[in-house]
């Protein structure tokens, strides 16, 4: 019990000391000395954190694809940039995606493509972007695909 209320103040006072004695605890099966509470609450975190982090990604792909694909006027001066940035957000994307975050975007692809789409209506004034994402998410997280 006082393992714990230690664990409990530790993680007020030095979280990354914390961190460490609750991987100690779990290495070496101390389940009962575990913080359950802050470590739920830590891993839940670092759930929301991943899933926003890939939304993020994805996000910034469609908007460079919309912005390469229906953005003439500035094309031939920002393609180059454009095509290179869409490359680094799939690297960073594919390097961790996991089938529940694969999920989670293809669930939440509607916002994301609706947020994007704000994003390059503000930027350009354009007003032939579709409202509804002319790409597909295969397309979107495929290495070699431009349209």
């Amino acid at each position: 019990m006082t393992a714990i209320i230690g664990l409990k103040t530790l993680y007020k006072s030095n979280y990354l000391q914390w961190l460490e004695e609750t991987i100690k605890c779990l290495k070496h099966r101390q389940l009962a000395d575990i913080d359950y509470e802050n470590l739920i609450e830590e891993l839940e975190d670092l759930a929301k954190n991943e899933k926003r982090r890939v939304k993020s990604l994805l996000e910034q792909i469609i908007r460079h694809l919309l912005l390469y694909q229906y953005w003439d006027l500035e094309k031939p001066r920002n393609a180059n940039h454009w095509a290179a940035e869409i490359i680094s957000f799939r690297n960073q994307i594919n390097e961790d995606l996991s089938a529940n975050l694969r999920n989670h975007l293809e669930d939440n692809f509607s916002i994301i493509y609706s947020n994007a789409l704000d994003y390059v209506k503000a930027k350009t004034q354009l007003t032939n972007l579709p409202e509804l994402c002319p790409y597909t998410l295969e397309q979107i997280l495929d290495k070699s695909w431009l349209p």
